[in-house]
């Protein structure tokens, strides 16, 4: 059994290699696309996901969000932003 992947303020999350980030036109909505699975993302979701790039600490993807989204309190975007990735991470559409 493997070891699930805890994400913190420092790790830099992005899709594994199968996954695939896309907009989806019929659906009118992001997905993430993977072998045999699709995860369709809500307006939220794909606004963060599309963040994840391997690059951005997780951090920074929240601090991007609050200057974004400034009428929304930090502490609440990190913690919205957290739960969303460890939930696609616990799926294995995040890694890090």
């Amino acid at each position: 059994m493997s070891k699930r992947l805890l994400l913190d303020r420092d790790s830099v999350p992005r899709l594994p290699r199968h996954a695939k980030l896309r907009f989806d036109r019929a659906r009118d909505c992001w997905i993430i696309n993977a072998p045999e699975r699709v995860f369709e993302l809500d307006a939220i979701a794909g606004e963060v996901i599309q963040l994840v790039d391997g690059t951005r600490t997780l951090a920074v993807l929240v601090d991007e969000l609050a200057t974004k989204y400034d009428q929304a309190p930090r502490a609440d975007i990190e913690r919205d932003v957290t739960a969303m990735l460890q939930n696609l991470a616990d799926k294995g559409f995040v890694i890090a």
